[in-house]
């Protein structure tokens, strides 16, 4: 009899910016690397991720990115967390709704066309850093403009099916900590990340099983 051929493991997409490539730490601080780890301490171990994320990059960016990387799916996870460069470019949230579903709709496409195996996480607040600070900026309007990004691209993807984890109040009312914080004080030390990544679990683990989170 011949040997039972072992299973591949479920490959994991992450789509976005400085935020998922994990500016300013390690590769093993980003929060999709963390999120990994604790899915196999889970007992639900899954392929290396792969990362297609550029400091730096708005939602036009990611899309070019995605073009130029040819991911090939279905991947059994993926997730997207971009439009916090749209925000600060000054972009507006009408120009980022459009191209955030249009992005929804290629995320999924590469999950084989399942929307529940979707999930995006919130844009962070950058106005409560010492960047932000230190810049002049107006915390009170990053954190309004933001709010409205992120209640956009919520309500695309309650209506398309995936998942929306909320990590925004979490990065608002720790991300000006020094220990969450990388050296630049702008962006999210591997602590932080570790927090979104326990937030991202259970909707991962849920993803992987095929329940609900």
């Amino acid at each position: 009899m011949a040997p039972a051929t072992a299973r591949p493991l479920p490959r994991f997409l992450a789509l976005g910016d400085s935020y998922t490539i994990g500016e300013g730490v390690a590769e093993s601080g980003c929060w999709p690397v963390q999120l990994a780890a604790l899915l196999a301490d889970a007992g639900q171990p899954i392929a290396e991720p792969r990362i297609i994320a550029t400091t730096g990059w708005t939602t036009d960016e990611l899309d070019a990115g995605i073009d130029a990387a040819q991911p090939v799916g279905p991947f059994e996870l993926v997730s997207l967390l971009i439009g916090v460069n749209n925000q600060y470019r000054g972009r507006p949230l009408d120009g980022y709704r459009g191209q955030f579903y249009a992005l929804l709709e290629r995320a999924i496409g590469l999950a084989g066309g399942e929307a529940a195996r979707v999930m995006v996480l919130a844009i962070p607040d950058w106005g409560v850093t010492p960047f932000a600070v230190a810049q002049g900026r107006d915390p009170q309007l990053i954190a309004t403009e933001l709010d409205a990004f992120n209640a956009a691209a919520r309500e695309i993807c309650t209506a398309r099916g995936s998942h929306f984890v909320d990590t925004a109040p979490t990065s608002r009312s720790r991300g000006a900590e020094p220990a969450m914080l990388a050296d630049d004080g702008l962006h999210p030390s591997a602590a932080l990340y570790a927090l979104w990544a326990h937030q991202a679990l259970p909707f991962a683990r849920a993803i992987l099983a095929g329940t609900t989170p």
